[in-house]
């Protein structure tokens, strides 16, 4: 059997491959189309299944939960996706890829923070590699692995740990996650490639230990990330006309998904749309047609959505606009949460968490933190004009995903199965 290292390089596209050398060298290039949307948990369980998000169930970053009313987000167990996965029957390390808790692995790394019953929360990792990577790498930098100080250190941190993990257990599969591309891509109007060539140098010290195992390394991405000038407020939208329900307090506005007739669960580009009135059904479709920044209105099918997680109807972004979760009139009245990284909280996707509003304001906080009193680390922006970056839909192929390998599959579909041939040979491919 032969061993195989994938790599994943978040934000990787063939119009930036100059400036990764190390990735450029280990085969030829295939551009590819993600599935819809084009985001983290769905294009990691296609690329894990070989299967559509009608088939897999992973219909976004996050979705809602009709049976508890609930809209969850970054959901980490690996049961939510429908499908033989990959690694299944093979000798894997997982190192940070999605969905990481309780997969069927034989080492894994994700982050994991401790919570306490006063509301306070301490960063760590899940670390089942057997390798003591705290010890061996020191402190896992959680503050750039997301957040306004999102960053290298995190990306460095993932490739020095995956080696590690690769050298001393000789997996048959390593999957290694590297998000750098994420954050400036998101936060800058323009792609420094300097960003790139930085982690190009993540990938040369992941592949550096897959060569001395003798794995063949391969190179993924998820989706390529397109420049945006435009904020689309959908639930503010579905709020004026009636249609979406909130419950004012001393934390202030929250909103009410089982008492709306109509809600949206937005993902960069991409909007499930819950309808709980059918008879509101045109309504709702009319509302958000006729948005400055909505490209179309559609149904599930039609982007290979239709499973039970999906909202009734899919609304699509024009190319330089993405969807905002933004549900409040006032940002008097705003939850507390709005203004604090707090990803499991929000019902939708906030890139305003990569900014920051106030460098003192964050510094008081953490005295108080550090003195012992609550806190609410309240330095993210309610500015959604501050994002410049976007995904979720199919760029051209020069500005989207690809795979560099030997050989690559031409389909995202076809990945899982073209992964399983590598581990089947008897050598490693040749370019």
């Amino acid at each position: 059997m032969t061993k195989v290292c994938v790599i994943n390089v978040v934000g990787l596209t063939p119009s930036l491959l100059d400036h990764a050398p190390c990735c450029a060298s280990l085969g030829s290039c295939q551009a590819w189309n993600a599935p819809y949307p084009a985001v983290t948990c769905t294009s990691q369980a296609t690329l894990l299944t070989g299967l559509l998000p009608r088939e897999h169930g992973i219909v976004g970053n996050g979705w809602y939960c009709r049976q508890t009313g609930e809209v969850r987000f970054w959901q980490q167990s690996n049961n939510l996706i429908q499908g033989e996965k990959l690694y299944q029957g093979v000798s894997t390390a997982k190192m940070f890829w999605w969905f990481n808790q309780g997969a069927p692995v034989k080492w894994s790394a994700t982050p994991k923070p401790y919570y306490g019953c006063d509301g306070s929360k301490v960063f760590g990792i899940l670390d089942h590699t057997g390798c003591d990577l705290v010890k061996q790498i020191g402190e896992f930098p959680f503050f750039s692995f997301w957040g306004p100080k999102a960053g290298l250190p995190s990306s460095q941190w993932i490739a020095k740990a995956s080696a590690l993990v690769m050298r001393k257990q000789t997996p048959e599969l390593t999957l290694v996650y590297l998000p750098h591309l994420d954050y400036d891509f998101q936060r800058l109007p323009h792609q420094d490639t300097q960003r790139v060539r930085e982690v190009d140098a993540c990938v040369a010290t992941v592949v550096e230990a897959a060569e001395e195992i003798g794995a063949v390394p391969i190179v993924v991405s998820e989706y390529g990330l397109v420049p945006v000038s435009q904020p689309v407020l959908v639930n503010r939208a579905l709020r004026r006309a009636g249609l979406l329900q909130v419950r004012d307090g001393p934390f202030g506005e929250i909103l009410l998904p089982m008492d709306s007739k109509a809600f949206a669960v937005v993902d960069h580009q991409l909007a499930h749309i819950y309808i709980n009135d059918p008879q509101c059904r045109a309504e709702v479709h009319q509302v958000i047609e006729s948005l400055e920044g909505v490209a179309a209105v559609v149904e599930p099918a039609e982007v290979d959505l239709d499973h039970a997680r999906s909202g009734e109807l899919i609304a699509l972004a024009e190319s330089h606009a993405w969807f905002a979760y933004y549900f409040w009139l006032d940002d008097n009245r705003a939850p507390d949460f709005a203004r604090t990284v707090d990803i499991h909280r929000k019902p939708g996707y906030d890139p305003c968490e990569l900014f920051m509003t106030s460098q003192l304001r964050a510094g008081l906080r953490l005295v108080q933190k550090k003195l012992g009193f609550r806190y609410r680390m309240d330095v993210t922006p309610l500015e959604p004009s501050l994002v410049r970056g976007s995904h979720g839909l199919r760029p051209e192929p020069a500005h989207g995903p690809l795979v560099i390998g030997p050989n690559p599959p031409e389909s995202m579909l076809d990945f899982r199965n073209y992964v399983r041939s590598l581990l089947a040979s008897n050598s490693a491919w040749k370019n």
